[in-house]
């Protein structure tokens, strides 16, 4: 397995290999997480990628900007 070295910063780089073992690209994080005294680096999953596919994909027909305003004065006018 590819080895890394810590910079003066704290920083490393993380190989290609374990890059592509772990699906992860240029701005994407990873955490470091201890699990038995050892320390596992994984890809980090935001909130919205763990809520991914809860929601139906609806297919919408774009709404016009005269429509927007209708739809706001008619909820405007029953308060």
């Amino acid at each position: 397995m590819p080895a890394s070295t810590i910079t003066s910063k704290g920083q490393i780089t993380l190989p290609k290999e374990n890059r592509d073992r772990l699906h992860v690209a240029p701005g994407d994080r990873i955490d470091f997480v201890e699990e038995n005294g050892v320390v596992v680096v994984r890809p980090a999953r935001s909130r919205l990628r763990q809520l991914r596919g809860m929601l139906r994909n609806r297919k919408r027909k774009p709404v016009s900007l005269d429509q927007m305003n209708a739809a706001i004065a008619r909820e405007h006018s029953r308060r």
